[in-house]
């Protein structure tokens, strides 16, 4: 089976935050947004991987809902890495992006979930 680029891109994204959390000075209370950030991200496709194996319509929207606040999670632990010099701009500004376009699929994807069911929104 193919994976979706959408799980990809989720993936993909949980594993550049590993890595910059890898690099990133852990003292000062770091550790604690370190591990915040990493939770977050991971658990974005960790629910859409679970919303695969949905029981019904309802369950794979409330996965991908859980996985859009997963998402949003993690663009706040990166403005607050980014104010607490932890993260440099650039990088924050590659993860926010990407962070942007999972959100974007994600909402898109919650959308067309609601409107295939029985033409109700």
């Amino acid at each position: 089976m193919k994976e979706s680029e959408l799980r990809i891109r989720a993936k993909a994204l949980a594993l550049h935050i590993i890595a910059v959390c890898d690099e990133t000075d852990t003292h000062k209370g770091r550790g604690v947004l370190v591990n915040q950030i990493v939770r977050s991200a991971t658990s974005i496709g960790a629910n859409i991987h679970e919303a695969n194996y949905a029981a019904s319509k309802a369950d794979f929207v409330s996965k991908l809902h859980i996985a859009l606040k997963e998402c949003c999670e993690t663009e706040y632990w990166i403005e607050i890495l980014v104010g607490s010099n932890a993260i440099s701009g650039e990088t924050s500004k590659e993860l926010l992006q990407e962070c942007g376009v999972i959100r974007r699929m994600l909402v898109k994807s919650i959308t067309t979930a609601k409107g295939s069911d029985d033409g109700q929104k």
